[in-house]
């Protein structure tokens, strides 16, 4: 098994949908790739920074997920990071209310010296220049070095994303975001032009609509699981992305072919987190759930045909 190391934010969000809305509840890339790998026992930690006004019950929920959070730092007069939104109807988009950065703003990650050896690197939406200076302090290259991404960052500081970007070995992103990144609108071709970036594996997800995963010629596909409600789709890419490197974690495998079972998995857990307001779902979730979801998930995939 792998350590994992992952860096991201643990914050407070506010969400409305068409289902609800809530106040300040627990939120954050860190915490739902955190929750999500959690479910595959690993050697993980998280890497963020939280203010004093950040609940002792919610550090203690990752705790007891056994992730380490030595390298989650308390600035005691400081704020957390906070984020609110509204949902449209189709749950595919959505409006930004607030943004709030806090100790965010002037955020120097520190990895615990436990961890500077660790195998996978999981790097959480974050300013490019945060993501290298997880990466340039790690003792010794990564077996494979994760980034997750956003367009913000395309748009305010796009030569530091590139930098990262070259020295990474997979980039999670969404379809739009693909898009722009690349300058092509077709998702084959986008992956060609990220590919050319430095990444050897490209995974490009698309909501209700699955995701996919490129290195070099090879191509693969996983639905997303048709739901019948959607509550809250916050948390879900990074649901997915904690599933994904979870996996890897667990399994220490790399391959291409693994990869693609670290897809499945992505894809099932983020089926989960969508199901109820921010973490709850994620919190409560069994490994017998996880189980039964696959068994679904490989019923709705697999077929045999006879090809003359």
């Amino acid at each position: 098994m792998s350590k994992l190391v992952i860096v991201g934010t643990v914050a407070f969000d506010a969400i409305e949908t068409p289902f609800g809305k809530t106040d300040k509840i627990l939120g954050g890339a860190a915490t739902y790739i955190g929750l999500s790998a959690s479910q595959f026992n690993v050697d993980a930690a998280a890497v963020s920074v939280v203010g004093g006004d950040f609940p002792q019950e919610y550090l203690d929920l990752l705790t007891d997920r056994t992730i380490n959070i030595d390298g989650v730092e308390i600035v005691k007069d400081g704020k957390t990071f906070f984020w609110s939104g509204k949902y449209h109807n189709d749950m595919n988009s959505r409006d930004t209310l607030v943004t709030e950065l806090n100790v965010l703003e002037t955020f120097n990650p520190i990895v615990p010296d436990a961890y500077k050896d660790a195998e996978i690197v999981m790097l959480g939406n974050l300013h490019p220049l945060v993501q290298l200076g997880v990466l340039e302090q790690m003792t010794k290259k990564p077996k494979l070095a994760i980034l997750d991404t956003m367009d913000f960052w395309m748009n305010i500081a796009l030569d530091d994303l590139k930098n990262v970007i070259s020295k990474i070995d997979v980039i999670t992103i969404n379809d739009e975001e693909a898009r722009q990144l690349s300058g092509e609108y077709s998702l084959v071709n986008a992956a060609k032009k990220i590919h050319a970036m430095g990444p050897k594996y490209v995974v490009i997800k698309k909501g209700e609509h699955g995701a996919l995963l490129f290195h070099d010629n090879d191509m693969f596909y996983a639905p997303a699981l048709p739901l019948a409600e959607v509550f809250d789709p916050t948390g879900a890419g990074d649901t997915f992305a904690g599933g994904f490197a979870g996996y890897l974690a667990k399994s220490g495998d790399i391959s291409f072919e693994n990869m693609k079972k670290a897809v499945i998995y992505g894809s099932t857990l983020a089926s989960f987190c969508v199901e109820k307001f921010g973490t709850e779902r994620m919190v409560n979730l069994k490994p017998e759930d996880v189980k039964t979801r696959l068994k679904q998930f490989k019923k709705l995939t697999q077929f045999d045909i006879e090809l003359n």
